[in-house]
């Protein structure tokens, strides 16, 4: 069976990408390349295009003959939608419409669509339950509540069957070493560390040192990158199956400070890491943990990393890396 996967050269797309190959599947790559990389294709053909485009994506549903959808093209960057709604409300939610236009007219019917815990702002409880009421802070936010919301009608009006899997914060590398994390500029705070660890960057900047949390900076729940991927993989298969359409967190349940993260690297490279504080972004709560437990029970999926093995997989790729990456 073959897989459509947007955004597929990007970070969380390539490692989805691999796992669905593993499963027997064949994916098809769909990306711009405007943040993702050639060399992540490891698994799949490209077709190098812009979802925003939509005569061209309807023409690549089409000829491609999918069994169904992983939906990763996103700007996905917090601060640079605070500067920038358009460009988020753009390829966001216009090149998500377009996609779904493409996969009626094409007759595909099931999809998995990369929402985020932005979708919910600033929490009302933590852990975070998926029932939480949902008032995103930031355009990036705004538009994958306009992207979940538009799933819920695709499905009630024409027959769409969907899963939007809200990440909290994805992090680490493929434990084989093929693939890891590569942004350009790096703006994820594990990479940043690693980089500051090896002599890279300068100083990691600590947005927020005040904010009401044990060591005063803000909490998150990293969720390794390979865990991520055989959630989709798993969430697709349960569409295939028949079963409902749903929105389901994917998070481990346990928060990290900033501060913890900067001591679990300094313990794997055996090196201290230069830090600076620095105010704090607007559109960043103080603290993100999933409350997952349904979704790990509703698609028989286990986590099998934690912060550490998030750190030694990360430190592994990011040291060894080849110069050009």
């Amino acid at each position: 069976m073959r897989v459509l996967v947007t955004g597929g050269a990007g970070y969380i797309g390539s490692h989805t990408c691999k796992a669905l190959h593993r499963a027997g599947l064949d994916p098809v790559v769909l990306d711009n390349l405007s943040t993702g990389h050639r060399w992540a294709v490891k698994w799949g053909t490209l077709l190098h295009g812009d979802l925003r485009d939509a005569q061209w994506v309807r023409r690549v549903l089409k000829e491609t003959r999918v069994d169904g959808v992983i939906h990763f093209a996103a700007s996905a960057n917090v601060g640079e939608s605070m500067a920038d709604a358009r460009k988020y409300f753009e390829n966001n939610v216009a090149g998500t419409l377009n996609l779904l236009g493409a996969m009626l007219e094409a007759g595909v019917r099931s999809i998995v669509f990369s929402s985020s815990c932005a979708v919910y702002g600033i929490p009302e409880q933590v852990p975070i339950p998926v029932e939480h009421p949902r008032r995103p802070i930031s355009p990036y936010g705004e538009t994958k509540l306009m992207g979940e919301k538009m799933l819920r009608w695709f499905g009630e009006v024409h027959g769409l069957s969907w899963v939007a899997l809200r990440y909290f914060n994805a992090a680490g590398a493929d434990p084989d070493g093929e693939l890891g994390e590569s942004h350009d500029p790096e703006t994820h705070l594990i990479p940043l560390v690693m980089e500051a660890a090896l002599g890279k960057r300068g100083p990691v900047r600590i947005f927020g040192t005040d904010y009401p949390t044990p060591d005063g900076t803000a909490i998150r729940d990293y969720i390794h990158v390979a865990d991520l991927a055989e959630a989709h993989l798993r969430a697709l298969r349960h569409l295939w199956d028949g079963k409902e359409s749903v929105a389901l967190n994917l998070g481990t349940g346990r928060g990290h400070s900033v501060l913890d993260v900067i001591r679990a690297v300094e313990a794997v490279a055996g090196r201290p890491v230069p830090q600076v504080p620095a105010d704090r972004r607007a559109g960043d709560p103080p603290e993100l943990v999933a409350d997952g437990a349904g979704t790990r029970a509703l698609l028989q999926w286990e986590l099998r990393w934690d912060l550490n093995g998030i750190v030694e997989t990360a430190w592994r790729w990011h040291k060894d890396r080849a110069p050009h990456l």
